[in-house]
């Protein structure tokens, strides 16, 4: 089953960053951010695709009741703002840092179709990567609209392992290492964080899970 919320094989960065290719490197730099610097806003002009070196970028919109709805937080290794490969020329969504030490790599539409025209494989992992966002983010709106809570967190919880889970030898746990806060979570899933504070301790009471601040230890797999 592919993640709702994560790419597969998710350091692109290593793949696409423009460094890896010499007739870019000299032309190319990285940006750096700190918590709470926006990479680009709704209704700016499309024409860079984005790869996270490092730290964190939050994406999202607004509601027309002024409410912010966060679809995806991202981490090293992965790509966003992609739309525009596909000729769209306004943003539709924000991107904002939440690390302190954020750094991405600004690649321009142009180039990007340079190094798609040039290898195929490249070509091939982006459109790959485009269709799995598109199928994640559709999956992602029906758990938000049908399903409560508990059942967001514990399908969010089963995605989640395929990225960051392993087996813990000893007990037979499945232990999710894993880079979010609960805040990152919270919203993630559209809840507050309080209630998914809640919800976090009636399973670990059930003992279905126990965690801590970077791990989440699932007793019975969701």
């Amino acid at each position: 089953m592919s993640a709702i919320w994560f790419f597969e094989d998710a350091n692109l960065f290593k793949v696409l960053c423009p460094h890896k290719f010499k007739r870019y490197k000299k032309d190319h730099d990285f940006d750096a951010y700190r918590k709470n610097d926006y990479i680009y806003f709704e209704e700016d002009s499309a024409n860079k695709v984005y790869l996270i070196e490092k730290g964190k970028v939050k994406i999202g919109y607004c509601a027309e009741d002024g409410h912010e709805v966060v679809k995806a937080i991202l981490t090293k290794g992965e790509i966003f703002g992609e739309k525009a490969i596909l000729g769209v020329n306004k943003r539709t969504e924000f991107a904002q840092s939440v690390d302190n030490t954020t750094s991405i790599c600004p690649i321009g539409v142009e180039t990007m179709h340079g190094l798609m025209r040039d290898n195929q494989s490249f070509s091939l992992r982006i459109y790959k990567f485009i269709g799995m966002r598109f199928k994640r983010l559709e999956r992602r709106l029906q758990l938000l609209l049908f399903k409560d809570t508990k059942t967001r967190l514990l399908e969010f919880l089963n995605e989640l392992k395929e990225d960051y889970g392993h087996c813990c030898p000893d007990t037979g746990d499945m232990v999710i290492e894993h880079p979010y806060t609960q805040k990152d979570i919270a919203n993630l899933i559209g809840t507050s964080r309080p209630t998914l504070n809640i919800i976090l301790n009636e399973l670990k009471e059930s003992k279905i899970l126990d965690f801590n601040r970077k791990e989440i230890r699932l007793k019975i797999v969701a």
